[in-house]
């Protein structure tokens, strides 16, 4: 598969047009027809561009290092051996994907129609959600696997969950714009199943909300840049939970752990 082709594939999983990929990395559309097609070649510039548009890293990108694949797992395969590392196929629990869902909706519930939530900030909300409650109790709320990229933490999970979703009517996709830049929202459909949650979950939950949700997807994933988990982790490769307990101060939970 040439880089063209990775380029529409990727496009295509993202549910963006050629238009709205176009005006993202600011080329004219028939140019971008032309690189898909594998009549235009990319240039070093363009190719930063598209590995930020679609994230990916540029690896990916040109095919030298594979791109992580999502399956849920049937109840009856939930506890068979998980596939090599190297192969960075993910199989995600039932179990583990109620919840996950049921936080989705929760956020989409409590700022899912802020101007300022699409994609990019939603990913960084359970990436904090996620990160911050293993550092403060040492167990996991969703246990998302989130790949570094361009823009900050990424759960690779995230893409094969919202079509289920959309698909199952629980949320509604929503192609807007912010800033002149082409934004992809989710609505939801259903209310969240807070039974699911515990106590302190809902707790942190609802504390990376009040803090984080304001942010747009610039300033969120620059402050996710700084993070220590973030920080430590090649490109393209999973972020490993234990490196929260060496955060700094500014992003450590541990000193909030006395007040609860």
């Amino acid at each position: 598969m040439n880089i063209g082709e990775r380029i529409r594939k990727m496009r295509e999983s993202l549910s963006l047009s050629q238009q709205d990929l176009a005006l993202k990395i600011g080329l004219p559309r028939p140019a971008l027809s032309q690189i898909e097609s594998g009549g235009r070649k990319v240039s070093a510039d363009e190719l930063l561009l598209f590995s930020k548009a679609l994230n990916m890293t540029i690896d990916q990108l040109m095919g030298l290092s594979p791109v992580p694949s999502v399956s849920i797992a049937s109840p009856s395969r939930e506890n068979r051996a998980t596939p090599h590392p190297q192969e960075m196929r993910i199989s995600v629990p039932q179990k583990k994907m109620q919840k996950f869902r049921q936080v989705i909706l929760y956020l989409l519930d409590k700022v899912g129609a802020k101007p300022n939530i699409g994609e990019t900030v939603l990913y960084k909300l359970l990436y904090f959600i996620d990160f911050n409650y293993y550092e403060k109790y040492e167990e996991q709320l969703i246990g998302a696997t989130y790949i570094k990229n361009h823009y900050g933490p990424t759960p690779v999970e995230f893409k094969k969950l919202i079509d289920q979703m959309v698909k199952d009517k629980e949320i509604e996709q929503v192609k807007s714009r912010y800033f002149n830049f082409p934004q992809t929202k989710y609505l939801p459909r259903l209310s969240p199943d807070l039974s699911l949650f515990s106590a302190r979950e809902k707790e942190e939950i609802d504390r990376v909300i009040e803090r984080l949700s304001d942010m747009n997807a610039a300033q969120i994933s620059a402050y996710s840049h700084k993070d220590v988990p973030w920080i430590t982790t090649e490109k393209g490769q999973p972020i490993d939970y234990e490196s929260v307990f060496y955060r700094t101060p500014d992003y450590s939970m541990r000193p909030a752990i006395e007040d609860i």
